[in-house]
């Protein structure tokens, strides 16, 4: 099953309104990605915060499920998105090779620039969010 993520920062009260939104890129500050999942985004909540993927996934909080296909909304744990904020240029390059290595991105064929981009626009995203004092949602659902 292939999916769509947009990510984007808001502030922690507004989950019900992107749960409610069609699109929610088109209302809030970030992007849209294809082909990242939870499970990917729990990998790399787990290179960033050093914990084993399971415990990754569990600290991927999932605010609400419509159904099996979608929309699913995740909040990205904040110490992640204050990690992402802080790390400097080669540091990211260097998560970005690490997730790149990973057996999801790795099975996909991702290519270790399109998942850097991934991780830079993570942490672009991140550090908006941690200026305003806002959260990183992620919106998933499956394409059609």
């Amino acid at each position: 099953m292939s999916v769509t993520a947009s990510v984007m920062a808001a502030n922690l009260g507004e989950a019900a309104d992107i749960v409610a939104s069609g699109k929610p890129i088109d209302d809030w500050k970030g992007f849209e990605v294809r082909g990242v999942d939870q499970a990917r985004f729990a990998m790399l909540h787990a290179l960033l915060s050093g914990q084993y993927f399971d415990e990754a996934q569990r600290d991927l909080g999932l605010l609400h499920a419509e159904s099996e296909e979608g929309p699913w909304l995740l909040r990205f744990p904040a110490a992640s998105v204050q990690r992402l904020a802080t790390l400097d240029e080669a540091g990211l390059e260097a998560v970005g090779d690490e997730l790149a290595a990973t057996e999801d991105f790795e099975a996909e064929e991702w290519a270790v620039e399109d998942v850097q981009k991934l991780v830079l626009q993570m942490a672009e995203l991140a550090a908006t969010a941690t200026a305003q004092g806002k959260a990183i949602f992620l919106w998933i659902v499956a394409d059609e």
